[in-house]
């Protein structure tokens, strides 16, 4: 892709960033996004990350309404864009993932072509993977997802009563080879994406956006993700991420 082609494919994408977690299970008290690793804000290292990787001229982030915290790290961080003119929106998250992202997809400027769902509780992203999702895009996939492989043996479960109590019993054993973990940024065809969205009703179990186009009957292709897209959840995995910011990430985000 030469210069041009990828400055009009810059112009045409948009990232949403999901931000309006409470993060209860972190136990700091305030919104996921707020929690600091390595002294910087989950929310600021994953702008930077995006800004970083340029492949988008437009930022949307989701956060909790009310919260002005959130919205003063987003216009910081379109200030310290390390050269890559950006523009960072913010709209209000909604009481589920789907609803944040929807009231996203509403706000998306004309002009925007795909669109990079992205979960703020993976600061670390690569660029490179980033730049995967939006070749597979380039080539033609209306939908694209980073995964990595599963290292450990997956059991299905069901739920039955063992002795009078609430116990689960193992129905079967999945070939590791077919299994593959899911990851952000996600990337999709805003076209694709929004009729999906119009298409298949809301439902508790459908957990991200390529499952919803998977529910529409659309194809879903997959790219390699990276160990640092590591999801944060827990305290463990905030200790995690603190620990590759001072070692492996140390160069990307923290000076000195």
């Amino acid at each position: 892709m030469d210069s041009s082609q990828g400055n009009a494919a810059r112009s045409a994408t948009a990232v949403v960033i999901v931000a309006a977690g409470s993060g209860q299970r972190l136990g700091h008290g305030i919104p996921k996004a707020r929690v600091p690793p390595a002294g910087q804000p989950i929310l600021a290292h994953a702008l930077r990350g995006v800004i970083a990787a340029n492949v988008a001229a437009q930022i949307y982030v989701c956060v909790p309404v009310g919260d002005s915290q959130l919205r003063e790290i987003c216009a910081a961080e379109e200030q310290l864009n390390d050269g890559h003119p950006v523009v960072i929106h913010t709209v209000h998250g909604g009481a589920s993932r789907a609803e944040s992202v929807a009231n996203a997809l509403r706000a998306l400027e004309p002009s925007i072509e795909r669109v990079l769902i992205h979960d703020a509780a993976r600061p670390l992203v690569p660029v490179e993977v980033f730049t995967r999702v939006c070749q597979a895009l380039d080539g033609g996939a209306p939908a694209v997802i980073p995964v990595i492989s599963v290292v450990d043996t997956i059991k299905s479960v069901e739920p039955v009563l063992l002795g009078g109590a609430e116990a689960y019993r193992v129905t079967g054993t999945p070939a590791r080879d077919t299994l593959r973990a899911v990851q952000t940024p996600q990337g999709f065809s805003l076209h694709a994406l929004r009729e999906a969205h119009s298409a298949v009703p809301a439902q508790d179990d459908i957990t991200d956006d390529a499952m919803l186009m998977e529910r529409a009957g659309v194809d879903v292709y997959v790219v390699p993700g990276s160990e640092y897209s590591h999801k944060i959840t827990s305290a463990s995995d905030l200790l995690l991420a603190e620990a590759w910011l001072e070692g492996p990430l140390a160069p990307r985000w923290v000076e000195g």
